[in-house]
C-alpha cells in the first residue's frame, strides 16, 4: 500500500514537472517571437531598413512584416530535422537543443548593430537570426506537445496539451509587458537608441530557466516503449510520407486560420492603431496585454473542453467565435477607441484559444507513435506557414491597396472556413490510442519491473 501511495505521489511530482517544462520552452520561444513582431510593427523598419523605411514608409513596413514571415519558411526545415531526431533518439533531448537554439538567435539580435552602423549587412544578419530562430522553432512545439500529451492520462491529454499552448499568450504578456515597461519609463529617443535592445537580451536569463527545468523533466513514456521494440533503428521520416501525408496535410489545413488571426493580434493590430488610426502605443499594448490574457485563459478552458466534449466541436466553437467576430472586431477597432479595441481583440482571443487549447492532443492522436513527432511538427509549421507567416504582410498589402479593413476581416474569414473543413475532415480523434501496439511482453514486463524498483 504504501509503495503504491509513494508510487502515485511520484507520478503526480513527475506530471508538475512535465507540464512546468512543456510551458516554460514555448513561453521561451514565443517570448523571443513576439518582442521580434511588435517591435517590427513599431521600430524595427528604420533601423534596419532605413533608406527604404524613409522613401516609401508603406513598402517598408510590408518589408519589415515579411521579416516575420522568413523565419515561418524555415520551421518545415527544423521540423523535419528536429522531428526525425525527437523520434530516433528522444523527445527530451531534441527540446533541451531547440531552446538553447532560440535563446541564442534572440540574444545576439539584441546586439546586431543597426543600418546606420554596418549598412545592408545589418538587415542580412537579422534575417539570418530570423532563419535561425525559424529553425529551431520548428523543433520546439512538436516536442513539447508530445511530453504533455504522452504523459498525460487518457482523459487529460486535452487539457495536458494545453500547457504548452498557453505558452503562446504568457509569451506575449510577458513580450507586451516588457515593452510597455519600457517605453513608459524612458524617452523615445532612448528606446529607440537602445532601450529596444532589453528584451531581446533578457531572453538569456529565460533561457538559463528553461533549460534547468527540461533538464529535470524525465523521457516520454511512449518513446520509452519505442526504444524496447528498438524503433530508433527504423526512419520515421521516411515512414511518415509513405503512410501519414494525408494527417500532415490536415493538421496544417486546421492550424492555418487560428495562426493568422493570431498574428494580427500579435504584429499587425499594434501597427494598424498606432500608424493609420493614431492611437499611443504604450495604452495600445496595455490593451493587448489584457486580451492575451482571455487567450491564456480560454486555451486552458479549450484543453479542458475538449477532454468533455470531444476535440473536433471545441475546435467548430471557437472556430465559430473567430468567423463570426472578426467584421464587429474591426468596425470597433476603427472607431479608434482604447477601449474598444481592447474588447475587440479579448472576444477574438476567446475563439483563438479555444482553437489553439485542444491542437496538442488533436494532433498527438493523428499519428502514429514512431512518427508522431515528425508528423505533428511538420503539420504544424506547414499551417504556421500557410497561416501566420505572412499574415500580417497580406493583411498590410490588402490595406495598402483596398484602403478599408473590412477586406483584412474576409481574408481571415476564408482562412477560417479552410480550417473547420479540415476539423471535419479529421473528425473526433479523442480517446485513440498513443502508445506502441508491438511492443515485446517480456520487455515491457522488465521495463515495468524497473521503474517500480526506481519508485520504491
Amino acid at each position: 500500500m504504501a509503495r503504491t501511495s509513494l508510487a502515485a505521489s511520484k507520478k503526480r511530482s513527475e506530471e508538475r514537472r512535465v507540464l512546468a517544462g512543456t510551458l516554460v520552452g514555448t513561453t521561451i520561444e514565443w517570448y523571443d517571437f513576439f518582442i521580434f513582431a511588435q517591435l517590427t510593427a513599431t521600430l524595427l523598419s528604420p533601423l534596419f531598413l532605413e533608406p527604404l523605411s524613409k522613401s516609401n514608409p508603406g513598402f517598408g513596413q510590408i518589408l519589415a512584416f515579411a521579416m516575420i514571415g522568413i523565419s515561418f519558411l524555415f520551421r518545415p526545415l527544423g521540423a523535419i530535422v528536429a522531428g526525425h531526431l525527437g523520434d530516433k533518439y528522444g523527445r527530451k533531448r531534441i527540446l533541451v537543443a531547440t531552446l538553447i537554439m532560440m535563446g541564442a538567435a534572440t540574444a545576439l539580435i539584441g546586439l546586431l548593430p543597426t543600418y546606420a552602423s554596418i549598412g545592408l549587412a545589418a538587415p542580412l544578419l537579422l534575417v539570418l537570426l530570423r532563419i535561425i530562430q525559424g529553425f529551431s522553432a520548428g523543433g520546439e512545439w512538436g516536442g513539447a506537445a508530445l511530453m504533455a500529451v504522452e504523459h498525460a492520462p487518457k482523459n487529460k491529454r486535452g487539457y495536458f496539451g494545453a500547457y504548452p499552448q498557453i505558452g503562446v499568450p504568457i509569451g506575449m504578456i510577458l513580450a507586451t509587458g516588457m515593452l510597455y515597461i519600457l517605453r513608459t519609463s524612458m524617452t523615445p529617443e532612448q528606446f529607440a537608441a537602445w532601450g529596444w535592445r532589453i528584451p531581446f537580451l533578457l531572453s538569456v536569463v529565460l533561457i538559463l530557466v528553461g533549460y534547468m527545468i527540461r533538464k529535470a523533466v524525465e523521457e516520454s513514456p511512449v518513446f520509452k516503449q519505442l526504444a524496447l521494440r528498438k524503433a530508433s533503428e527504423h526512419t520515421p521520416l521516411k515512414q511518415l510520407f509513405q503512410t501519414n501525408t494525408k494527417e500532415v496535410i490536415q493538421a496544417a489545413l486546421i492550424f492555418i486560420s487560428n495562426n493568422a488571426a493570431g498574428y494580427l493580434v500579435i504584429a499587425f493590430f499594434i501597427s494598424y492603431t498606432t500608424k493609420v488610426l493614431g492611437m499611443p502605443v504604450a495604452p495600445v499594448l496595455l490593451a493587448t496585454t489584457i486580451g492575451a490574457v482571455g487567450w491564456l485563459i480560454f486555451t486552458l478552458v479549450g484543453g479542458w473542453l475538449s477532454d468533455h466534449l470531444g476535440r473536433r466541436n471545441t475546435f467548430v466553437i471557437g472556430y465559430g467565435i473567430v468567423f463570426v467576430w472578426m467584421i464587429p472586431m474591426f468596425m470597433l477597432i476603427d472607431t479608434g477607441s482604447i477601449f474598444l479595441y481592447g474588447l475587440s481583440v479579448f472576444v477574438l482571443t476567446t475563439g483563438l484559444g479555444l482553437s489553439y487549447g485542444p491542437q496538442s492532443a488533436m494532433y498527438a492522436e493523428m499519428f502514429p507513435a514512431h512518427i508522431r513527432y515528425s508528423g505533428i511538427s511538420i503539420g504544424y509549421a506547414l499551417g504556421a506557414i500557410l497561416g501566420g507567416a505572412f499574415a500580417a504582410t497580406v493583411a498590410q498589402i490588402l490595406l495598402e491597396e483596398t484602403g478599408k479593413s473590412i477586406s483584412i476581416a474576409i481574408y481571415i474569414m476564408v482562412l477560417t472556413l479552410i480550417s473547420i473543413a479540415a476539423v471535419l475532415w479529421v473528425g473526433e480523434t479523442k480517446g485513440n490510442n498513443l502508445h506502441v501496439e508491438d511492443v515485446d511482453p517480456g520487455l515491457q514486463a522488465a521495463h515495468d519491473e524497473a521503474q517500480r524498483d526506481q519508485l520504491a
